[in-house]
């Protein structure tokens, strides 16, 4: 039997959710350590943690087919939304862009 569309649309989430967290652990990856102090948040180390158990979470969920809309499913996105709309930003406004 074929997906329904309802099947396609969590497909679709936990592509997104994977490709989201992915982004936001490479960029964390890539930032200055002494830039997350200086705007206030925790250590790299941490967010380097917490955006890479994301991008697990979110390899896991497409690999194995699962809904992304879990409660790992739903923490993966916050946890990637925060670093892309809230850390990202401010790191950036103080860096320059440099990395």
């Amino acid at each position: 039997m074929f997906p329904t569309l309802g099947a396609w649309l969590l497909i679709a989430i936990s592509i997104a959710t994977l490709l989201m967290s992915a982004f936001a652990f490479v960029d964390c990856l890539r930032r200055r350590p002494d830039a997350f102090p200086a705007v206030g948040r925790r250590s790299k180390q941490l967010w380097v943690a917490l955006t890479g158990g994301a991008a697990l979470i979110g390899l896991i969920n497409v690999s194995l087919w699962r809904s992304p809309i879990s409660l790992l499913g739903i923490v993966a996105i916050v946890i990637s939304a925060v670093y892309l709309l809230d850390i990202r930003p401010r790191i950036i406004e103080i860096t320059g862009g440099r990395r």
